[in-house]
């Protein structure tokens, strides 16, 4: 028989989403440990993408594997980040060297996703990807996080806040994780469909999408010297 999702003890939001930041307290329980590691060969795909740069991946909770490849792994703190450094944002990382972002669960409310993806678009090399997982809200699986302080999110929403920082969102997420039972499911789907998450991939570009007019040759008046 399905189980309830616990509940925080105290009833009340901890520090962590009192600051806009979600509970992470969730996340190490059964039942939120059936996500992340459904999510971890997208993770670990994610980071070996472009195997020539550092990758940055923002975690809930520290998980039980290294990836591979030269990068920065962190994971949510009271407030701000922990890891390999200790910060909160701005993220204290270089403009344009990393090709990979991976945010994974740790976006936050409207204001605070904003500065965040803003902070992703910034250390992103042109042509890197941002991979975004975010909870689905359609999803059965959503009555184990209900009342516990996580956000969800449909796709339409991310897509508009991650052209907001200046990316370019893929058409279509894919849906991971389990629907309803806690189990490990780890093949993903078109679309987040009833699965408990999904991924939104974007990229950072530095061209238009569509080809600039080309503007006439400025005429000159007749016996008007070029020089």
């Amino acid at each position: 028989m399905a189980t309830m999702p616990p509940r925080i003890p105290s009833g009340q939001p901890d520090s962590a989403n009192a600051a806009g930041i979600p509970s992470v307290a969730w996340f190490e329980s059964e039942t939120g440990r059936a996500i992340l590691d459904s999510e971890q060969p997208a993770i670990e795909h994610a980071l070996a993408e472009r195997p020539a740069l550092p990758w940055l991946w923002l975690a809930p909770v520290a998980l039980p594997f290294a990836p591979e490849g030269r990068g920065v792994a962190l994971t949510m703190a009271a407030r701000g980040w922990t890891g390999a450094l200790t910060c909160d944002l701005p993220l204290p990382l270089p403009s344009e060297a990393f090709g990979t972002v991976a945010l994974q669960h740790v976006a936050g409310d409207r204001d605070r996703a904003a500065v965040l993806l803003a902070e992703a678009a910034r250390i992103l090399v042109p042509g890197g990807r941002l991979w975004l997982f975010a909870l689905n809200p359609l999803a059965p699986y959503r009555w184990r996080w209900r009342g516990l302080g996580l956000g969800a999110a449909e796709p339409v929403t991310w897509r508009k806040r991650l052209r907001s920082a200046g990316l370019q969102p893929d058409p279509v997420s894919q849906g991971l994780g389990p629907s309803w039972q806690v189990r490990i499911s780890a093949q993903p789907q078109n679309g987040p469909g009833l699965r408990a998450a999904y991924v939104i991939r974007a990229e950072k570009r530095t061209l238009p999408l569509t080809p600039l007019r080309t503007r006439e040759p400025l005429r000159l008046p007749q016996g008007a010297a070029a020089g």
